[in-house]
């Protein structure tokens, strides 16, 4: 069973995080060197680009099995309220690396373009193209394996290494594209694919970089979310509602704040047990709420004397 004050549960989740990591570093090592290959000796700048590309992956993902490491230990002295936010941290480093890998891949796409007056643009060989063909499988592959993980342990930073895994896979959509242009004679469409796939890497850059910004900066849960822990707690017969609810995410856990109004007259250890109740309830039914605070107001009836 897994305990309640750690990110993912006792070493489980932490360890499906480094299995996965483990393992795309293995892939991408592997499928950097091969397009990089491509790319250079069947003259393809596109290919050399994504190659580049998959080579800022095996990064990333050092980058987030350090981030998944340190938001799994336990408080602290000095981090009382836990690590969780490092694996935002890890996100927010990986959406830097994305932006700045799009915009070196952008600038050299255009320098390109610019200068293929000057200097003429080889034509990219048939290797480049299987090169492209081969990357869009695997690493479409890669974004679904890391994804499913990333979703069964709720994992930001995992998530956002499966987006960086799935960019790639665009990039080498466009890596195909103007390969596959080049070959038919329209050879600035390699450059210019470069320049396609920055726009892609950018995007996922700035979807990466904006969700690990909104759990470092309190953001409130969405409203299901609230609406169905409103549900749990107004369950309870004792409650006679709710006064105030609050949600905040840090990191990929959630902290919610609620006062339930209950009857006046019951005893101090009744109006406890009520809201241990309700703490208990929402702790239970979101594996993800790191803590529930509980205040209770107490309603005085109108009849009463």
């Amino acid at each position: 069973m897994f305990e309640k004050d750690t990110a993912y549960g006792p070493k489980t989740g932490e360890q499906i995080a480094m299995k996965v990591s483990r393992i795309c570093i293995y892939v991408n090592v592997f499928l950097s060197a091969f397009k990089l290959f491509a790319g250079i000796f069947g003259q393809s700048s596109a290919m050399v680009s994504d190659a580049v590309h998959s080579l800022s992956d095996i990064f990333g993902t050092i980058i987030v099995m350090v981030g998944i490491r340190l938001a799994n230990r336990r408080s602290d002295k000095d981090h009382q309220y836990g690590h969780e936010r490092f694996e935002c941290v890890a996100a927010l480093l990986l959406g830097v690396i994305l932006f700045a890998t799009g915009a070196g891949i952008g600038w050299t796409g255009a320098a390109g373009i610019v200068n293929s007056g000057e200097t003429p643009i080889a034509i990219p060989s048939l290797i480049a193209l299987i090169a492209a063909v081969v990357s869009i499988i695997v690493k479409e592959a890669m974004y679904w394996y890391t994804r499913a993980a990333a979703k069964k342990i709720d994992s930001t930073a995992l998530m956002a290494e499966a987006w960086h895994h799935r960019s790639d896979a665009f990039s080498s959509i466009g890596s195909f594209a103007g390969i596959f242009g080049a070959r038919l004679g329209l050879a600035f469409l390699d450059p210019l694919a470069g320049m396609v796939i920055c726009l892609f890497i950018i995007k996922a850059a700035i979807g990466i970089f904006g969700e690990a910004i909104g759990k470092m900066t309190d953001k409130a849960c969405d409203e299901n979310t609230t609406d169905r822990i409103r549900e749990i707690i107004l369950e309870h017969e004792s409650i006679e509602g709710i006064d105030q609810l609050k949600t905040r995410q840090f990191g990929n856990r959630i902290y919610v704040d609620v006062d339930i109004s209950v009857n006046g007259s019951q005893t101090v250890q009744e109006a406890h047990e009520a809201a241990h109740t309700v703490h208990d309830a929402v702790e239970r039914h979101f594996p993800n709420v790191k803590h529930c605070m509980v205040h209770v107001n107490p309603v005085v009836s109108e009849n009463a004397e």
